[in-house]
Formats: C-alpha cells, structure tokens, sequence
C-alpha cells in the first residue's frame, strides 16, 4: 500500500493538471456511479488527506478515491496511448481539454457531497502532510495513540485513526531510528511524541520525489535502515535484522527490526555473530531527527 508521501506528490501533480479545468468527460466504470456525468464542471481541486485523494469538483461534489495496495493514477495528453495497464482495470477516466486523468484498479471510488467529507475521511488522524502540521497535531496523535496502551507501538502507528499517512515502510524505520520494538506496548513508550515528529520529519522529507530514503542516501540498497532488509546485517551494530508478519486478523503485515537496536525489555539478547559485518562501518549512528 503506498505511504502517504506518495499519496500527496499523486494528489499534488494531479491538482497541477485539473485544478480550474473543465471537466469534458467523465467516465466511472463502477457500478454504483456508472450513470454519473460530471462533464461541464470544473475542477477545484485535488487534496490529500493522509492515503486519500479528494477531487472537490464545481457544484459540490467530491470524487473520494484510495489506492489500497494496487490502485494508481495516471495523467496523459490528448492522443497519447494509455499505459497504467489493460483497459479492464480502468475504473474512472476525468478528461479535460489538456490532461487525462486515469485511475486504475482503484478499489475505492466514491461521489459524495464535498459537505459529508468527514463520512469518507473524518475518522483519519492527524495527517503527517497537512500543511498545517504543528505541535497541536502532534499532541492530539499522542492522545489517540495512548487510548489503547497494550496495543502494540507497530500496530498503532499503521492504524490511520490514530495518524494518518505512515504505511509499514515508515513504519519499520521510524520505530528503528527511535529505538522501538515494534511490539512494544504503547503504554511502555517513554515518549510518544518523538516517534509521530520523526514520522512527519521522514515524510517531509520525501514527499517531493517518488524515491523514498530514510539514510539519506538515494542509491538502491543503501536507501533504507531495516525495511525490507531481514536477515542483512544491521548498519549500525552488525545484528541480523529480523522481520516478521503481524497485526490484526487480516491486517497482517510485514515488520522488520534489529534486535540489539531496537531490543525489546525482559527478551534475551540476541545471538551474537562475529562473521556478520556492520554495513554502515564502524561508528555508523542513526541521525537525531
């Protein structure tokens, strides 16, 4: 599922295009809005909002979508080939007089009233994105974040009610470089505050570009502290990083953590491997936020 950086370069390169376009056609291969013609109103905007977009559009209506795991959109210029994938996959086409917006294998699609927003969006946290991110922000994540204390600092942190944007990715690295087990109860985190600033600092910091890097290195490989690393040695100690697959019934998924960075209270150390050298060098240290 994208993380909400790549949510909002979608949304922001997509209100470049159709903010105060013209709707000429419009097609919704959907079943609960395939009769819905929205040709001849203009576009206000495109908004994110954590993992959703909201195109508000003239007359007072918003068109609600989600990428989940696979869904995209895709801009053409008049006459230019579709290239998001076959034509059955496409699920709504918003065609103006210089841009093609083309959304594929969206599993959400939603017309509602632009007043009843909130019904699609209002139970969503904190956005790490909002443009008016601030300390109060902040305050109020930490609070839904402490109303389920035994829940996990893992689970808690993907659950978009508490804050909204931060996928496993940002996930795995945010709880890394604050030195957290993901199974951490979120009662026993001493501070609360540090990973929610440390995942908007993350996002930020990558939400111009499509290439996500928490190391500050771009290169392929070197890009991230432990996602998708498991079983590679840590770049700070050298430890065999660890992933598992966990969450909620069906909400499984994938963790990865150092077990000597990020130890979990009362566990046993981990094993120690002398063959198994450090990638970042000696002395590699986790950047302060």
């Amino acid at each position: 599922m994208p993380e909400g950086d790549t949510v909002w370069l979608a949304g922001r390169r997509l209100d470049a295009a159709l903010r105060g376009q013209v709707l000429t056609r419009t097609d919704f291969r959907v079943p609960q809005h395939a009769t819905a013609d929205l040709s001849g109103r203009r576009v206000l905007e495109v908004a994110s909002r954590g993992k959703h977009l909201l195109f508000r559009i003239e007359g007072g209506t918003t068109l609600h979508t989600h990428f989940r795991m696979d869904g995209s959109w895709h801009l053409y210029r008049p006459g230019r080939r579709w290239g998001g994938g076959p034509d059955f996959q496409v699920r709504v086409v918003l065609q103006t007089a210089p841009w093609t917006a083309v959304g594929y294998r969206l599993p959400v699609v939603e017309l509602l009233p632009t007043a009843d927003e909130d019904e699609a969006v209002g139970h969503l946290g904190p956005d790490l994105l909002a443009d008016d991110w601030g300390e109060p922000m902040v305050a109020e994540a930490v609070r839904r974040l402490s109303a389920a204390p035994a829940t996990s600092i893992g689970e808690a942190l993907l659950d978009q009610r508490n804050v909204a944007g931060m996928g496993t990715v940002y996930r795995a690295e945010v709880l890394f470089l604050e030195g957290l087990h993901p199974r951490l109860p979120v009662g026993s985190v001493p501070d609360l505050a540090k990973p929610v600033r440390r995942g908007h600092a993350l996002l930020h910091r990558n939400r111009n570009r499509p290439e996500q890097s928490t190391t500050g290195s771009l290169e392929r490989g070197a890009d991230h502290w432990v996602y998708g690393r498991g079983g590679k040695p840590c770049r700070v100690c050298g430890t065999r990083i660890e992933v598992e697959e966990y969450g909620p019934l069906t909400q499984e998924r994938l963790s990865y953590w150092c077990p000597t960075c990020q130890a979990l209270p009362g566990a046993a150390p981990p094993a120690q491997d002398p063959g198994v050298p450090r990638e970042g060098g000696v002395g590699a240290e986790r950047p302060s936020p």
